[in-house]
């Protein structure tokens, strides 16, 4: 139509994604081997050997440690059971392996970001519209960068899972230590505490269980990712999905999709049961 005029970004974009594959391929590659045969491959590969019951005895552990209550930690592990019962033992250790990688990435690169830009201003007038598109695009839009750069398989799905899943922690960690009481953090300042032992003797502290409440939601969008990351090769139980719905079997895509919904409630227990702390009487309980 005469009334709009031409604006197409689609070569713009195209032209700098492939100038940084052609100057930086070299990186990207390094990039791709460090996250597959150094990270990604070696927990996987343990995850996989492990006998089950080695596995579901430390699930009941660490349930047991973040709810501190054997009934629910033992519910947990069943529900870990029922998915080996399904046939899906190796390909959750397979979505395991991937969530977990792309959880620490998530971390180790969101925790620094909040912390920068709950003190800057200027940073979180920058950061934060960039974080609101990020949680507004669709998912399919970061396969596209992370497929041309990086090709097909599971290092794109990382990443892509990363940048989906990063925002909850900026934001959460942000809040939790702009919420740490000033009267306290005055009062450190007062014995002549750095801004290094405010931040972590202090703020951290004291902000921890809304970090680790970004932790849990940055877990559960990865695992929101775990279908779609298996259209570029992520495998695992999106596969299964993929599978169920490519070949019209309806059994076999709920079959995986119940037992990703199974792997998320196990995860959501424990990253809340460690968020709220434990009373003494071991009853779950916000820490003081």
């Amino acid at each position: 139509m005469a009334f709009f005029a031409t604006f197409d970004l689609r070569e713009p974009i195209n032209r700098a994604v492939e100038t940084l594959v052609e100057r930086h391929g070299d990186r990207l590659h390094a990039l791709n081997d460090l996250l597959l045969q150094g990270l990604l491959l070696p927990l996987e590969r343990v995850l996989r050997q492990a006998p089950p019951w080695l596995v579901l005895l430390a699930v009941l552990l660490l349930a047991w440690r973040a709810t501190g209550r054997w009934r629910v930690a033992a519910t947990l592990t069943v529900a870990c059971y029922l998915i080996g019962c399904f046939g899906l033992w190796d390909a959750l250790m397979q979505t395991l392996a991937l969530v977990l990688v792309a959880t620490a990435l998530a971390v180790l690169l969101g925790l620094p970001l909040g912390i920068a830009i709950a003190h800057s201003r200027r940073l979180r007038a920058v950061v934060l519209p960039v974080l609101d598109v990020m949680q507004t695009l669709p998912t399919f839009v970061y396969l596209i960068p992370a497929v041309m750069l990086f090709g097909l398989g599971k290092v794109p799905a990382i990443l892509a899972t990363v940048v989906y899943a990063i925002c909850p922690l900026v934001r959460l960690t942000d809040l939790g230590l702009r919420q740490v009481d000033p009267e306290v953090q005055e009062a450190a300042r007062s014995f002549g505490t750095t801004r290094w032992q405010l931040l972590l003797g202090v703020q951290l502290p004291l902000a921890w269980p809304s970090i680790l409440a970004g932790v849990n939601q940055t877990v559960m969008m990865a695992l929101a990712m775990v279908v779609v990351a298996s259209m570029i090769g992520a495998r695992g139980l999106g596969e299964e999905v993929l599978a169920g719905i490519q070949t019209l079997d309806v059994g076999r895509g709920l079959q995986a999709g119940l037992a990703i919904v199974l792997l998320a409630v196990v995860i959501d227990r424990v990253t809340q049961g460690f968020g709220r702390g434990r009373r003494p009487d071991g009853e779950p309980g916000a820490r003081p």
